[in-house]
């Protein structure tokens, strides 16, 4: 009789918690006072409050600091942008040396990149100084320069890449600059640039000696920018070059 009882009232006490659960799980006032109960016993507890005010102050310091570190970034971009202006006047007139340098009063693209690093503009002036340099035979320090610019656009990146390929022509390490004419091609593929790239990919291939490879860059603008002005150098270039292949 006393186990019936016992089992009788462990059945209540259970039928009573589902009754609990399903209640919380239909009505959101019964949920919502559920957890101020909860919310309520935990914070009574001088230990529990200092943890969660200790939690509510580091999140508080981690918000402040991404906002404090947006604004000063922000700030810096737009000093780094009203100081090269005068930068880029002296590059487009082809002064170089004071493009890169300065004048003595405004600063020149490697000051901007040493004073405003991190910057969106002392990214623009590592392509900048790298054209610079390119011009001014520099070749190691523009490919320094120019592998230390990322854009996301449609053609400054690949026309970075190109230029990077370029600077290792110069350098007589054709498998470097096949390397970076390759990443120019692959990125974002247009017809007006794209087969400019091809044609550098091909020169450099010649130059080791691989006329395959070459033909094939060749064959790439015939095939896919039939459009393109390179297509008829294309063209006479591909059979040059598969004579070439063939009689190796």
């Amino acid at each position: 009789m006393a186990n019936r009882v016992k089992g009788n009232k462990q059945k209540s006490a259970k039928g009573s918690e589902q009754h609990e659960s399903t209640e919380l799980l239909e009505s959101p006032d019964a949920l919502r006072d559920t957890l101020v109960d909860k919310t309520g016993s935990f914070f009574k507890s001088k230990k529990n409050q200092n943890i969660a005010f200790g939690i509510g102050a580091a999140i508080a310091l981690v918000i402040a600091g991404i906002f404090g570190y947006t604004y000063y970034m922000d700030s810096q971009n737009e000093a780094a942008q009203d100081e090269m202006f005068q930068a880029v006047f002296y590059f487009e007139a082809d002064s170089l040396d004071r493009a890169l340098n300065g004048d003595g009063n405004n600063f020149g693209f490697l000051e901007i990149i040493d004073e405003y690093g991190g910057t969106g503009a002392a990214n623009l002036a590592h392509y900048y100084a790298g054209i610079a340099l390119l011009k001014q035979g520099n070749y190691n320090q523009a490919i320094d320069h120019l592998t230390s610019f990322s854009a996301s656009d449609l053609l400054v990146q690949a026309r970075a890449y190109a230029l990077v390929g370029d600077a290792y022509m110069e350098l007589q390490n054709y498998s470097e600059a096949a390397n970076y004419y390759n990443k120019a091609i692959s990125y974002k593929p247009n017809r007006f640039f794209t087969p400019q790239y091809l044609v550098k990919a091909a020169l450099a291939y010649e130059e080791m000696g691989e006329f395959e490879e070459a033909a094939e860059s060749y064959g790439r603008i015939v095939e896919e920018f039939p459009e393109a002005t390179e297509y008829q150098q294309a063209l006479k270039q591909q059979v040059r070059l598969q004579s070439l292949a063939a009689g190796e």
